[in-house]
C-alpha cells in the first residue's frame, strides 16, 4: 500500500472497529455521542460518528480513539488492530505484521532478547508489569490466607480445625513473604523517582512504614 493510502486505511479499519464495537454493545449513534459528550468530548456528535463509520471522516485523534473505547467498552488498543478478525495488518506504511504482533509492538509487549536499557521507556514498562505482577500475588495470598484462617474459625470439628489452622498458618507465611517482596519492590520504584499505582485496599499496609503485618486472625 502507497504511504498516502496508508493514513486512510488506518481509519478505515478503526471505523470498522468502531462500528463492529458499537453493534455488539447495542449502542445507537446518539448514544455514542451522548456518551462522548457525556466524558467531556461533545465536539465528536452523531454526525462524526455517522461520518466516521460512512468513510467521509478520514482522521481520527487520539483523544477521539481513548473516549470512543471508554464509551463502548473496550480496550482502545481493540479499535486499532482487529485483533481476533484478521491475521495480519500493515502496522506501517509498507510493514506487514501478525496482529498480535502489532499489539505487543503498540502496547510495550515485544520481546527483547536482552533486559531493556535501564531508563529507557521499555525498561519502565516493564517495571510496572512486574508491579502488577506481584500486587496480583500478594492479593492471591492474602485472599487465601484469610479464607483459610475464616474456614477454619467456623468449624466445630476439632480436628478439622487443626487442619484447617495449620493450613492457615502456611499461606500467611506466603502472604507476609509477598507483601514483603511488594514493599520493597515500591520502595525501589520510589527510589527511581517513579510513582507506584494505588494498591487494592486489602494491601494497603504494604506502604504503611512499620514492617507489614500477617493477615489478621479472624477469629
Amino acid at each position: 500500500m502507497a504511504p498516502d493510502q496508508w493514513s486512510a486505511a488506518f481509519t478505515g479499519r478503526i471505523a470498522q472497529r468502531v462500528r463492529v464495537s458499537r453493534k455488539a454493545a447495542a449502542l445507537t449513534m446518539a448514544e455514542v455521542a451522548q456518551g462522548c459528550a457525556d466524558r467531556g468530548l461533545p465536539e465528536f456528535t452523531e454526525h462524526s460518528l455517522k461520518n466516521l463509520e460512512s468513510g467521509r471522516k478520514t482522521s481520527v485523534t487520539v483523544a477521539e480513539i481513548v473516549v470512543l473505547a471508554d464509551v463502548l467498552g473496550v480496550p482502545p488498543v481493540t479499535l486499532l488492530f482487529p485483533l481476533g478478525s484478521s491475521a495480519t495488518v500493515e502496522v506501517l506504511p509498507g510493514r506487514e505484521v501478525s496482529t498480535w504482533d502489532a499489539v505487543a509492538w503498540f502496547t510495550g509487549e515485544s520481546p527483547l532478547d536482552e533486559p531493556a536499557p535501564a531508563g529507557t521507556a521499555r525498561d519502565v514498562l516493564d517495571v510496572f508489569r512486574q508491579h502488577g505482577d506481584l500486587v496480583a500475588a500478594a492479593l492471591s495470598s492474602y485472599t487465601l490466607a484469610r479464607e483459610r484462617r475464616r474456614a477454619a474459625s467456623t468449624t466445630l470439628d476439632r480436628t478439622r480445625r487443626a487442619t484447617l489452622l495449620q493450613r492457615a498458618q502456611g499461606y500467611e507465611e506466603h502472604a507476609f513473604e509477598d507483601c514483603q517482596e511488594l514493599r520493597a519492590f515500591r520502595g525501589r520504584m520510589r527510589d527511581r523517582e517513579l510513582a507506584p499505582p494505588a494498591l487494592p485496599d486489602e494491601l494497603t499496609f504494604v506502604d504503611e512504614p512499620e514492617t507489614p503485618t500477617r493477615p489478621e486472625n479472624d477469629e
